[in-house]
Protein backbone atom coordinates (compact mmCIF):
# COMPACT_ATOMS: atom_id res chain seq x y z
CA UNK A 1 0.00 0.00 0.00
CA UNK A 2 1.37 3.44 -1.21
CA UNK A 3 2.03 5.99 1.50
CA UNK A 4 0.31 9.41 0.98
CA UNK A 5 2.32 12.65 1.42
CA UNK A 6 1.83 14.72 4.51
CA UNK A 7 -1.04 17.35 4.13
CA UNK A 8 1.30 20.23 4.93
CA UNK A 9 3.55 19.22 2.06
CA UNK A 10 0.63 19.24 -0.33
CA UNK A 11 -0.31 22.81 0.67
CA UNK A 12 3.31 23.91 0.25
CA UNK A 13 3.47 22.58 -3.29
CA UNK A 14 0.17 24.26 -4.22
CA UNK A 15 1.29 27.63 -2.78
CA UNK A 16 4.59 27.41 -4.63
CA UNK A 17 2.73 27.01 -7.95
CA UNK A 18 0.54 30.04 -7.28
CA UNK A 19 3.55 32.10 -6.30
CA UNK A 20 5.35 31.15 -9.48
CA UNK A 21 2.38 32.19 -11.65
CA UNK A 22 2.17 35.53 -9.85
CA UNK A 23 5.86 36.22 -10.42
CA UNK A 24 5.52 35.42 -14.15
CA UNK A 25 2.54 37.79 -14.49
CA UNK A 26 4.45 40.61 -12.81
CA UNK A 27 7.44 40.08 -15.13
CA UNK A 28 5.26 40.04 -18.29
CA UNK A 29 3.35 43.16 -17.19
CA UNK A 30 6.57 45.03 -16.57
CA UNK A 31 7.88 44.05 -19.97
CA UNK A 32 4.63 45.24 -21.62
CA UNK A 33 4.70 48.57 -19.84
CA UNK A 34 8.34 49.02 -20.77
CA UNK A 35 7.53 48.21 -24.45
CA UNK A 36 4.63 50.67 -24.46
CA UNK A 37 6.77 53.37 -22.91
CA UNK A 38 9.53 52.88 -25.47
CA UNK A 39 7.24 52.49 -28.62
CA UNK A 40 7.26 55.39 -31.11
CA UNK A 41 3.94 57.25 -31.80
CA UNK A 42 2.29 56.06 -35.05
CA UNK A 43 3.17 57.99 -38.21
CA UNK A 44 0.35 59.78 -40.08
CA UNK A 45 0.27 61.92 -43.20
CA UNK A 46 -0.99 65.45 -42.63
CA UNK A 47 -1.75 68.45 -44.83
CA UNK A 48 -2.14 72.13 -44.07
CA UNK A 49 -5.50 73.90 -44.25
CA UNK A 50 -5.30 76.20 -47.28
CA UNK A 51 -6.79 79.69 -47.31
CA UNK A 52 -7.28 81.45 -50.64
CA UNK A 53 -9.85 83.08 -52.91
CA UNK A 54 -11.84 80.41 -54.76
CA UNK A 55 -13.97 80.98 -57.88
CA UNK A 56 -17.30 79.18 -57.63
CA UNK A 57 -18.72 77.68 -60.82
CA UNK A 58 -22.19 76.84 -61.99
CA UNK A 59 -22.60 73.95 -64.39
CA UNK A 60 -25.47 73.04 -66.72
CA UNK A 61 -26.04 70.41 -69.40
CA UNK A 62 -26.39 71.95 -72.85
CA UNK A 63 -27.05 70.88 -76.44
CA UNK A 64 -25.31 72.25 -79.52
CA UNK A 65 -27.52 73.65 -82.26
CA UNK A 66 -26.59 75.10 -85.64
CA UNK A 67 -26.61 78.87 -85.75
CA UNK A 68 -28.81 78.37 -88.82
CA UNK A 69 -30.20 74.94 -89.69
CA UNK A 70 -31.49 75.23 -93.25
CA UNK A 71 -33.67 72.25 -94.17
CA UNK A 72 -33.36 71.81 -97.90
CA UNK A 73 -36.70 70.87 -99.47
CA UNK A 74 -37.83 70.47 -103.07
CA UNK A 75 -40.10 73.18 -104.45
CA UNK A 76 -41.21 71.19 -107.49
CA UNK A 77 -41.92 67.61 -108.49
CA UNK A 78 -39.63 65.50 -110.62
CA UNK A 79 -37.06 62.73 -110.76
CA UNK A 80 -33.76 63.35 -108.99
CA UNK A 81 -31.00 63.18 -111.60
CA UNK A 82 -27.80 63.94 -109.65
CA UNK A 83 -26.20 65.02 -106.37
CA UNK A 84 -23.42 67.62 -106.60
CA UNK A 85 -21.97 67.82 -103.09
CA UNK A 86 -20.04 65.58 -100.72
CA UNK A 87 -22.06 64.64 -97.66
CA UNK A 88 -20.65 66.19 -94.49
CA UNK A 89 -18.56 68.72 -96.39
CA UNK A 90 -18.55 72.50 -96.20
CA UNK A 91 -20.63 74.22 -98.87
CA UNK A 92 -21.09 77.87 -99.75
CA UNK A 93 -24.24 79.83 -100.42
CA UNK A 94 -25.67 79.14 -103.92
CA UNK A 95 -23.59 75.97 -104.36
CA UNK A 96 -25.48 73.35 -106.38
CA UNK A 97 -26.61 70.43 -104.19
CA UNK A 98 -29.11 68.45 -106.32
CA UNK A 99 -30.42 68.46 -109.88
CA UNK A 100 -34.01 67.48 -110.67
CA UNK A 101 -34.95 66.51 -114.23
CA UNK A 102 -35.50 69.90 -115.91
CA UNK A 103 -36.94 68.73 -119.27
CA UNK A 104 -40.67 69.01 -118.44
CA UNK A 105 -40.13 72.49 -117.02
CA UNK A 106 -38.01 73.52 -120.00
CA UNK A 107 -40.89 72.57 -122.28
CA UNK A 108 -43.36 74.59 -120.18
CA UNK A 109 -40.98 77.54 -120.30
CA UNK A 110 -40.75 77.39 -124.10
CA UNK A 111 -44.53 77.26 -124.33
CA UNK A 112 -44.82 80.28 -122.04
CA UNK A 113 -42.37 82.18 -124.21
CA UNK A 114 -44.47 81.42 -127.29
CA UNK A 115 -47.69 82.52 -125.57
CA UNK A 116 -46.04 85.75 -124.49
CA UNK A 117 -44.87 86.42 -128.05
CA UNK A 118 -48.41 85.76 -129.38
CA UNK A 119 -49.94 88.07 -126.76
CA UNK A 120 -47.44 90.83 -127.53
CA UNK A 121 -48.18 90.56 -131.26
CA UNK A 122 -51.92 90.83 -130.64
CA UNK A 123 -51.35 93.80 -128.37
CA UNK A 124 -49.22 95.59 -130.97
CA UNK A 125 -51.92 95.03 -133.62
CA UNK A 126 -54.59 96.41 -131.32
CA UNK A 127 -52.48 99.50 -130.68
CA UNK A 128 -52.20 100.05 -134.45
CA UNK A 129 -55.97 99.64 -134.80
CA UNK A 130 -56.63 102.27 -132.14
CA UNK A 131 -54.09 104.62 -133.70
CA UNK A 132 -55.63 104.20 -137.14
CA UNK A 133 -59.30 104.40 -136.10
CA UNK A 134 -58.97 107.46 -133.86
CA UNK A 135 -58.72 110.07 -136.71
CA UNK A 136 -61.25 108.13 -138.80
CA UNK A 137 -63.80 108.26 -136.03
CA UNK A 138 -63.17 112.00 -135.63
CA UNK A 139 -63.91 112.53 -139.34
CA UNK A 140 -66.97 110.26 -139.16
CA UNK A 141 -65.45 107.71 -141.54
CA UNK A 142 -66.11 104.98 -138.94
CA UNK A 143 -68.50 104.80 -136.07
CA UNK A 144 -67.55 105.59 -132.50
CA UNK A 145 -68.43 101.99 -131.59
CA UNK A 146 -65.72 100.65 -133.85
CA UNK A 147 -63.17 102.87 -132.14
CA UNK A 148 -64.42 101.81 -128.72
CA UNK A 149 -64.16 98.13 -129.69
CA UNK A 150 -60.59 98.66 -130.91
CA UNK A 151 -59.70 100.44 -127.65
CA UNK A 152 -61.18 97.65 -125.52
CA UNK A 153 -59.41 95.01 -127.59
CA UNK A 154 -56.11 96.83 -127.02
CA UNK A 155 -56.70 96.88 -123.26
CA UNK A 156 -57.58 93.18 -123.26
CA UNK A 157 -54.48 92.34 -125.28
CA UNK A 158 -52.36 94.35 -122.87
CA UNK A 159 -53.75 92.30 -120.00
CA UNK A 160 -53.02 89.14 -121.96
CA UNK A 161 -49.41 90.24 -122.31
CA UNK A 162 -49.15 90.77 -118.55
CA UNK A 163 -50.69 87.34 -117.92
CA UNK A 164 -48.38 85.64 -120.40
CA UNK A 165 -45.35 87.37 -118.86
CA UNK A 166 -46.38 86.16 -115.39
CA UNK A 167 -46.72 82.60 -116.70
CA UNK A 168 -43.30 82.91 -118.28
CA UNK A 169 -41.79 84.06 -114.98
CA UNK A 170 -43.46 81.18 -113.14
CA UNK A 171 -42.16 78.70 -115.70
CA UNK A 172 -38.67 80.18 -115.34
CA UNK A 173 -38.88 79.83 -111.56
CA UNK A 174 -39.90 76.17 -111.83
CA UNK A 175 -37.01 75.53 -114.21
CA UNK A 176 -34.60 77.29 -111.84
CA UNK A 177 -35.89 75.20 -108.92
CA UNK A 178 -34.76 72.04 -110.69
CA UNK A 179 -31.31 73.14 -109.45
CA UNK A 180 -31.43 72.80 -105.66
CA UNK A 181 -28.81 75.09 -104.11
CA UNK A 182 -27.61 75.90 -100.59
CA UNK A 183 -29.05 79.11 -99.14
CA UNK A 184 -26.18 79.56 -96.64
CA UNK A 185 -22.56 78.76 -95.95
CA UNK A 186 -22.33 75.70 -93.75
CA UNK A 187 -21.95 71.94 -93.46
CA UNK A 188 -24.20 69.84 -95.66
CA UNK A 189 -25.66 66.76 -94.03
CA UNK A 190 -26.40 63.28 -95.32
CA UNK A 191 -28.78 63.26 -98.27
CA UNK A 192 -32.22 61.83 -97.55
CA UNK A 193 -33.13 61.83 -101.27
CA UNK A 194 -31.37 59.41 -103.59
CA UNK A 195 -30.72 59.58 -107.31
CA UNK A 196 -33.69 58.21 -109.25
CA UNK A 197 -36.25 59.02 -106.55
CA UNK A 198 -39.45 60.74 -107.54
CA UNK A 199 -39.22 63.98 -105.62
CA UNK A 200 -42.50 65.56 -104.62
CA UNK A 201 -43.01 69.19 -103.72
CA UNK A 202 -41.75 69.90 -100.17
CA UNK A 203 -39.77 66.64 -99.98
CA UNK A 204 -36.89 66.92 -97.48
CA UNK A 205 -33.57 66.36 -99.25
CA UNK A 206 -30.86 67.32 -96.73
CA UNK A 207 -29.92 69.94 -94.14
CA UNK A 208 -27.21 72.58 -94.22
CA UNK A 209 -26.07 73.95 -90.85
CA UNK A 210 -24.10 77.10 -90.21
CA UNK A 211 -21.88 76.14 -87.27
CA UNK A 212 -19.57 79.15 -86.83
CA UNK A 213 -20.60 80.42 -84.39
CA UNK A 214 -22.56 77.52 -82.96
CA UNK A 215 -25.43 77.80 -80.52
CA UNK A 216 -25.43 75.96 -77.22
CA UNK A 217 -28.80 75.86 -75.48
CA UNK A 218 -28.97 74.97 -71.80
CA UNK A 219 -31.70 75.18 -69.13
CA UNK A 220 -31.32 77.01 -65.82
CA UNK A 221 -33.67 77.04 -62.85
CA UNK A 222 -36.05 79.87 -62.03
CA UNK A 223 -33.93 80.81 -59.02
CA UNK A 224 -30.77 81.02 -61.14
CA UNK A 225 -32.60 83.05 -63.77
CA UNK A 226 -33.83 85.58 -61.22
CA UNK A 227 -30.32 85.81 -59.78
CA UNK A 228 -28.70 86.52 -63.15
CA UNK A 229 -31.62 88.22 -64.94
CA UNK A 230 -29.82 91.56 -65.15
CA UNK A 231 -26.78 89.99 -66.82
CA UNK A 232 -28.94 88.04 -69.25
CA UNK A 233 -30.93 91.14 -70.14
CA UNK A 234 -27.73 93.07 -70.75
CA UNK A 235 -26.47 90.31 -73.05
CA UNK A 236 -29.80 90.19 -74.92
CA UNK A 237 -29.64 93.92 -75.62
CA UNK A 238 -26.47 93.45 -77.67
CA UNK A 239 -27.81 92.34 -81.02
CA UNK A 240 -24.52 91.68 -82.78
CA UNK A 241 -23.25 88.12 -83.01
CA UNK A 242 -19.68 89.16 -82.21
CA UNK A 243 -20.25 91.79 -79.55
CA UNK A 244 -17.76 93.32 -77.15
CA UNK A 245 -19.31 91.43 -74.21
CA UNK A 246 -16.71 89.34 -72.39
CA UNK A 247 -16.91 85.63 -73.18
CA UNK A 248 -17.13 83.87 -69.81
CA UNK A 249 -18.76 80.53 -70.60
CA UNK A 250 -16.75 77.34 -70.85
CA UNK A 251 -17.77 74.17 -72.63
CA UNK A 252 -16.80 70.76 -71.25
CA UNK A 253 -17.16 68.11 -73.96
CA UNK A 254 -18.29 64.50 -73.53
CA UNK A 255 -14.71 63.23 -73.31
CA UNK A 256 -13.99 65.57 -70.39
CA UNK A 257 -11.88 68.00 -72.41
CA UNK A 258 -12.50 71.74 -72.19
CA UNK A 259 -13.33 73.40 -75.51
CA UNK A 260 -10.58 75.95 -76.25
CA UNK A 261 -12.92 78.84 -77.17
CA UNK A 262 -15.11 80.56 -74.61
CA UNK A 263 -18.66 81.61 -75.36
CA UNK A 264 -21.23 84.06 -74.07
CA UNK A 265 -24.92 83.95 -73.22
CA UNK A 266 -26.98 86.04 -75.62
CA UNK A 267 -30.65 85.57 -74.75
CA UNK A 268 -33.21 83.76 -72.64
CA UNK A 269 -36.33 82.04 -73.93
CA UNK A 270 -39.60 83.93 -73.71
CA UNK A 271 -41.03 81.80 -70.89
CA UNK A 272 -40.28 79.29 -68.14
CA UNK A 273 -41.17 75.68 -68.89
CA UNK A 274 -44.00 74.94 -66.45
CA UNK A 275 -43.19 71.21 -66.51
CA UNK A 276 -39.54 71.48 -65.51
CA UNK A 277 -39.41 74.91 -63.88
CA UNK A 278 -36.46 75.90 -66.10
CA UNK A 279 -35.83 78.51 -68.76
CA UNK A 280 -33.63 77.94 -71.80
CA UNK A 281 -30.56 80.13 -72.28
CA UNK A 282 -29.00 80.49 -75.74
CA UNK A 283 -25.25 81.00 -75.94
CA UNK A 284 -22.81 81.42 -78.85
CA UNK A 285 -19.41 79.73 -79.10
CA UNK A 286 -16.85 80.38 -81.85
CA UNK A 287 -16.30 77.28 -83.98
CA UNK A 288 -13.69 78.19 -86.61
CA UNK A 289 -12.50 74.61 -87.16
CA UNK A 290 -16.06 73.20 -87.36
CA UNK A 291 -15.20 70.86 -84.48
CA UNK A 292 -18.60 71.21 -82.84
CA UNK A 293 -21.57 69.78 -84.70
CA UNK A 294 -25.28 70.15 -83.94
CA UNK A 295 -26.73 67.64 -81.49
CA UNK A 296 -23.73 67.28 -79.15
CA UNK A 297 -24.30 67.17 -75.39
CA UNK A 298 -21.86 69.24 -73.36
CA UNK A 299 -21.59 70.92 -69.98
CA UNK A 300 -21.70 74.70 -69.90
CA UNK A 301 -19.71 76.15 -67.00
CA UNK A 302 -19.41 79.70 -65.72
CA UNK A 303 -17.95 81.46 -62.71
CA UNK A 304 -20.86 82.78 -60.66
CA UNK A 305 -19.03 84.17 -57.62
CA UNK A 306 -15.67 84.21 -55.80
CA UNK A 307 -15.31 83.04 -52.19
CA UNK A 308 -12.76 85.36 -50.60
CA UNK A 309 -10.42 83.72 -48.06
CA UNK A 310 -12.03 80.30 -48.33
CA UNK A 311 -10.59 77.40 -46.31
CA UNK A 312 -9.78 74.21 -48.22
CA UNK A 313 -8.73 70.72 -47.17
CA UNK A 314 -8.17 67.54 -49.11
CA UNK A 315 -11.35 65.52 -49.50
CA UNK A 316 -9.76 62.40 -47.99
CA UNK A 317 -9.24 64.31 -44.73
CA UNK A 318 -13.01 64.59 -44.18
CA UNK A 319 -14.92 61.68 -42.63
CA UNK A 320 -18.70 61.38 -42.82
CA UNK A 321 -20.67 59.50 -40.18
CA UNK A 322 -24.46 59.63 -40.16
CA UNK A 323 -24.57 63.08 -41.70
CA UNK A 324 -21.83 64.48 -39.47
CA UNK A 325 -18.51 65.53 -41.00
CA UNK A 326 -15.27 65.33 -39.00
CA UNK A 327 -11.57 65.98 -39.48
CA UNK A 328 -8.66 64.90 -37.29
CA UNK A 329 -6.62 67.95 -36.32
CA UNK A 330 -3.04 67.76 -35.00
CA UNK A 331 -2.86 69.94 -31.89
CA UNK A 332 -0.24 70.69 -29.23
CA UNK A 333 2.38 67.99 -28.61
CA UNK A 334 1.21 66.31 -31.85
CA UNK A 335 -1.95 64.99 -30.20
CA UNK A 336 -5.06 64.15 -32.23
CA UNK A 337 -8.32 66.05 -31.76
CA UNK A 338 -11.40 65.13 -33.77
CA UNK A 339 -13.44 68.17 -34.77
CA UNK A 340 -16.85 68.57 -36.41
CA UNK A 341 -16.84 70.75 -39.53
CA UNK A 342 -19.39 72.23 -41.92
CA UNK A 343 -18.36 71.38 -45.50
CA UNK A 344 -19.26 73.45 -48.53
CA UNK A 345 -18.81 72.65 -52.23
CA UNK A 346 -16.08 70.31 -53.48
CA UNK A 347 -13.45 72.00 -55.62
CA UNK A 348 -11.59 69.38 -57.61
CA UNK A 349 -9.78 67.16 -55.05
CA UNK A 350 -10.29 69.74 -52.29
CA UNK A 351 -13.25 70.46 -50.04
CA UNK A 352 -14.29 73.94 -49.00
CA UNK A 353 -14.92 74.09 -45.24
CA UNK A 354 -17.48 76.65 -44.12
CA UNK A 355 -16.88 76.30 -40.35
CA UNK A 356 -14.74 74.34 -37.88
CA UNK A 357 -11.18 74.98 -39.04
CA UNK A 358 -8.61 77.77 -38.99
CA UNK A 359 -5.99 78.70 -41.58
CA UNK A 360 -2.69 76.85 -41.17
CA UNK A 361 -4.00 74.01 -39.03
CA UNK A 362 -2.81 70.49 -39.82
CA UNK A 363 -5.31 67.75 -40.58
CA UNK A 364 -4.68 64.03 -41.06
CA UNK A 365 -5.20 62.77 -44.63
CA UNK A 366 -3.74 59.26 -44.25
CA UNK A 367 -3.82 57.01 -41.17
CA UNK A 368 -7.21 58.04 -39.81
CA UNK A 369 -8.15 54.46 -38.93
CA UNK A 370 -5.20 53.97 -36.54
CA UNK A 371 -5.67 57.12 -34.42
CA UNK A 372 -8.02 58.02 -31.60
CA UNK A 373 -8.85 61.12 -29.59
CA UNK A 374 -5.86 62.42 -27.62
CA UNK A 375 -3.33 60.00 -29.14
CA UNK A 376 0.14 61.32 -29.85
CA UNK A 377 1.26 60.81 -33.44
CA UNK A 378 4.24 61.51 -35.66
CA UNK A 379 2.99 63.83 -38.45
CA UNK A 380 4.47 63.70 -41.93
CA UNK A 381 3.63 66.82 -43.93
CA UNK A 382 2.87 66.54 -47.64
CA UNK A 383 2.85 69.45 -50.15
CA UNK A 384 -0.49 71.24 -50.52
CA UNK A 385 -2.73 70.48 -53.48
CA UNK A 386 -2.57 72.84 -56.43
CA UNK A 387 -5.00 75.70 -56.10
CA UNK A 388 -8.36 75.05 -57.75
CA UNK A 389 -8.89 76.78 -61.03
CA UNK A 390 -11.32 76.84 -63.91
CA UNK A 391 -10.81 73.17 -64.57
CA UNK A 392 -12.58 72.23 -61.31
CA UNK A 393 -16.25 72.83 -60.72
CA UNK A 394 -17.92 72.78 -57.32
CA UNK A 395 -19.99 69.84 -56.11
CA UNK A 396 -22.23 69.88 -53.09
CA UNK A 397 -21.55 67.49 -50.16
CA UNK A 398 -22.95 64.04 -50.73
CA UNK A 399 -22.97 64.36 -54.53
CA UNK A 400 -20.86 62.31 -56.86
Amino acid sequence: MKKLPHPALRYFRRGSGLLLCLLLAIIVGCDRKEAESTAMPPEVVVAEVIQQDVPMYGEWVGTTVGFVDARIRARIQGYLMSRHYTEGSVVKANDLLFKIDPRPYKAVLDQAKAELARAEAAYKKSLLDVKRNTPLAAEGAISQKELDDATQASAANRASVASARAKLENAQLNLDWTSVTSPINGIAGIATAQIGDLILENTAMTTVSQVDPIKVNFPISEREYLKFADRIEKASSQKKIHSSQKANLELVLADGSVYPHKGRAVLADRQVDVKTGTITIVSYFPNPANLLRPGLFAKVRASIETRVGALLVQQRAVQELQGTYQVAVIGDENKVAFRNVTPGPRIGSLWLIEDGLKPGEMVIVEGLLKVREGMEVTPKLIPPESSPGAESSPEQPGTS
